[in-house]
């Protein structure tokens, strides 16, 4: 069949940014303030389009820093300070989700420890962190409300959802969970994460022996810190597995 243009129409391609920390023991999610048409007024998830001579990635990055002042990591450069890295998450394409025109997002996500406050610019109002707990109980569908509490612009709740559930996931088979802490960690504070990621809590004593006990999860440092109060604790370092072999599995709630 002959290339015909007319067709396919014109359409346009954007990337979301599902950026994801731990903060006051909670998970939480990245969402800037709409400054413009449409959803003007709305939180959303940053983003925006893809330049004509940029790759996705490069994309992902600019938005991240334009509207939020957050760096990301650059796999061939060293790593800045609390710099996010970025992983495409999944492709979303119903032709309603944005009411402009045809607009693919491309999502991607970001995991990292200890994020600082962002610092709102491009077309974003202002930005800020929230748990994703309050923006999945506002979830709808391309605007439309379904709950109470405000919802999010386009079909921002759909991929936070689907970020949350990759992030919670991906804590269970690999070492992930290590990206939200600092370089040195006690259990003690891998553990909380792990419960902030899954929304659970955990016994002590069975998660120190399971990550303890998981070949390549943790090498312990040799040192200790009582920044957690109490006793001195020692302090571990992310080790070389990439898989977990047993995986750390969630318990059913």
């Amino acid at each position: 069949m002959p290339y015909d243009p007319s067709a396919f129409p014109p359409f346009a391609v954007t990337v979301d940014l599902v950026v994801l920390t731990v903060r006051q023991h909670a998970l939480c999610a990245l969402v800037v303030r709409r400054g413009e048409q449409p959803h003007q007024g709305r939180w959303a998830l940053p983003g925006g389009f893809v330049r004509g001579d940029e790759d996705l990635s490069a994309a992902a990055a600019r938005e991240l820093t334009e509207e939020t002042g957050l760096l990301a990591h650059d796999p061939t450069h060293p790593a800045p300070p609390n710099a996010a890295h970025l992983e495409q998450l999944a492709t979303y394409g119903d032709p309603k989700r944005d009411p402009r025109m045809r607009v693919v997002s491309v999502a991607h996500l970001a995991l990292a420890p200890d994020l600082p406050a962002p610092r709102a610019g491009g077309d974003a109002h202002s930005a800020r962190w929230a748990p994703v707990e309050s923006l999945l109980r506002q979830e709808d569908t391309f605007g439309r409300e379904a709950g109470h509490g405000e919802p999010l612009a386009f079909d921002h709740a759909r991929i936070l959802a689907d970020g949350v559930e990759r992030a919670r996931s991906k804590i269970e088979y690999s070492s992930l969970a290590t990206a939200f802490c600092p370089r040195e960690f006690t259990v003690g504070e891998l553990r909380r994460v792990y419960e902030a990621v899954w929304g659970v809590a955990l016994d002590p004593r069975n998660f120190h022996r399971k990550v303890t006990g998981t070949p390549g999860f943790l090498v312990p440092t040799g040192g200790t810190t009582t920044r957690q109060g109490g006793r001195p604790a020692q302090l571990f370092r992310a080790g070389g597995a990439t898989l977990l072999n047993p995986p750390m599995l969630r318990p059913e709630v």
